[in-house]
């Protein structure tokens, strides 16, 4: 399922959330143009930025990285990042693998960061972002503390938007695009089916995982989970939908 849009109109211009659309875009940008190649897998020109969840558990930040290297299997990669090390837990939050990765990451923020940012208005709601971010970047570390394959990506973040939304607008209806088999359609579902499945494919993705951090396809599960929880959670502790009844 893919949402396109939303039935739940801002009052206010998102300015947070534009703003986090286009520097992601630029730092997707300025990633793929510049960076080098190791043992043939190339890396980009932030690759430093990276995040290494045994950099943030131990404080290294020379620890080098591991990636999956065709017929060879994992091999060393150099990764001096910034020092303190925690740093890259928010750099790696505008850092993305693939174009399809960015693009979904940056359609998920569109739909819902708006509504949110409504809600809590725009600094509140940059560093509910930023705090989401970092709970699913320690739910990732505390998951498999040892890994040294690196981690991008503004899914946590966002899945901390998306643990608010269902919060705030569990009835919201969505556009969505659904895939059965070869036959595509659209339908209008209430946001709590959309969202509520999200977080099960991602709960139940944890069964499948290559790792104790790491899903099939090397999809950080854990870092999303973390990140939904948490917005979910932080929301409720901010008032939950008091916060939308009181703002009409």
């Amino acid at each position: 399922m893919i949402p396109l849009r939303d039935d739940n109109p801002s009052r206010i211009t998102p300015y947070v959330m534009y703003a986090l659309v286009v520097l992601n875009i630029v730092a997707y940008l300025v990633d793929i143009t510049g960076g080098g190649n190791y043992h043939g897998i190339p890396v980009g020109a932030l690759w430093d930025f990276t995040m290494i969840p045994k950099q943030i558990s131990v404080g290294d930040p020379n620890l080098p990285a591991q990636l999956l290297s065709r017929g060879q299997g994992f091999i060393s990669i150099p990764h001096p990042s910034p020092s303190p090390v925690w740093i890259t837990i928010f750099t790696s939050m505008f850092l993305h693998a693939n174009l399809l990765h960015i693009g979904g990451n940056m359609l998920y923020l569109w739909i819902f960061g708006n509504n949110v940012e409504d809600v809590l208005g725009h600094w509140k709601f940059l560093s509910f972002y930023l705090i989401g971010g970092l709970a699913a970047a320690a739910a990732h570390v505390l998951s498999d503390p040892s890994s040294q394959v690196p981690v991008v990506g503004a899914s946590g973040a966002i899945a901390a938007v998306l643990g608010a939304y269902m919060v705030l607008f569990p009835k919201a209806r969505v556009l969505t695009l659904i895939f059965l088999g070869f036959f595509v359609t659209t339908v209008s579902i209430p946001a709590v089916v959309l969202l509520g499945y999200w977080i099960f494919i991602q709960v139940f993705s944890t069964t499948m995982s290559a790792g104790p951090g790491q899903g099939t396809g090397g999809v950080a599960y854990w870092a999303h989970i973390g990140g939904f929880a948490a917005g979910a959670l932080g929301i409720l502790l901010l008032g939950g939908r008091k916060i939308v009844r009181d703002r009409r």
